[in-house]
């Protein structure tokens, strides 16, 4: 089968909300190799369109990297600690990352880095996972437990001051996050839970209101991981333990595509390319056993798929 082949399906899945069996309609296509590398716990997928590479992570491997599609080059900085997630700035050659003790600005020419807010400092049993920009440039980031204990982390807004505000508390594993074009709803996923909730946000304050479960994901898809938006508002999900990233319909939940990808754990995934018609996808290679990794040889690689529809810019973080 060609790696970008679409295939219409009808394939029989438990519905999105998994109350009964049914059958769905729905695209099946297949990711493809970008780019070659054993990355323990590939993350954070953001794509740069300005300088149009990929920034994406190493949580276990305590690094960042930006990647280059036009020259396949991959280019690596190592931090000081885990690193939880990546986005550029509006100054060049500058990114907000989140460490394992706190949040930080970074010089992605040199890897000199800088602490932005401190926010979780007396909490040393966490650390800083999954977190993007909102359509104002503040980082939404949130946090974890390392023994992964649950309701112990929380979701924060990080302005370019380094002020901090909380935003959910009981969180288990922050994950992803994502605005609707029209910047009046978020998108968010705490990873046990399987389900993807909705919010009505103000842009101008930065709150949250009026939470409901867009979806729930049964667990033989896997788990909702690192998440992007689309063009058409719809949502796209890296499934850890699931070899896939899944499309949904964000008003309706409904499963709209999967992509098929050869690795067990997809983590993350952001649409890049020229015209943002390309999904790259990170993998991690970690979590599997003897036979998955005899079955996925190219687990923590990054992956890609060119898509019928576009993504959107995603946002920088602002500092001033």
């Amino acid at each position: 089968m060609k790696p970008l082949y679409y295939l219409t399906l009808i394939i029989t899945l438990y519905s999105c909300n998994f109350n009964e069996k049914e059958k769905l309609s729905i695209k099946v296509l297949n990711a493809s190799l970008e780019y070659k590398i054993e990355s323990k716990l590939g993350e954070g997928a953001f794509w740069n369109h300005k300088t149009h590479e990929l920034y994406w992570i190493d949580i276990l491997d305590n690094s960042l990297h930006i990647y280059s599609p036009k020259n396949k080059t991959n280019r690596t900085l190592q931090t000081p600690s885990s690193i939880g997630t990546v986005v550029p700035s509006n100054i060049d050659n500058e990114s907000i990352i989140a460490l394992q003790d706190g949040i930080y600005i970074i010089d992605t020419n040199n890897g000199y880095t800088e602490l932005l807010s401190d926010v979780e400092r007396d909490i040393p049993s966490n650390r800083f996972n999954d977190g993007k920009c909102d359509p104002s440039g503040r980082l939404w980031v949130g946090s974890m437990a390392f023994s992964q204990e649950r309701y112990k982390a929380n979701l924060y807004m990080i302005n370019a001051k380094g002020d901090a505000q909380l935003k959910k508390d009981s969180v288990t594993i922050s994950n992803g996050i994502v605005w609707s074009k029209d910047r009046t709803k978020m998108y968010y996923i705490d990873t046990p839970t399987a389900e993807i909730k909705a919010y009505d946000y103000d842009n101008g304050l930065g709150n949250i209101s009026n939470e409901r479960i867009v979806t729930k994901i049964h667990d033989s898809l896997g788990f909702p991981d690192g998440m992007t938006i689309d063009e058409n508002d719809n949502l796209w999900v890296g499934m850890w333990n699931g070899n896939a990233v899944l499309q949904f319909d964000s008003e309706t939940g409904k499963l709209i595509s999967k992509v098929n990808v050869p690795a067990h754990n997809v983590t993350a995934c952001a649409f890049g390319g020229e015209g943002l018609d390309t999904l790259y996808i990170t993998t991690a290679s970690v979590d599997m056993n003897a036979q998955e990794n005899e079955q996925f040889p190219l687990a923590g690689s990054i992956f890609k798929i060119k898509t019928e529809v576009k993504g959107v810019k995603s946002s920088f973080f602002k500092t001033n």
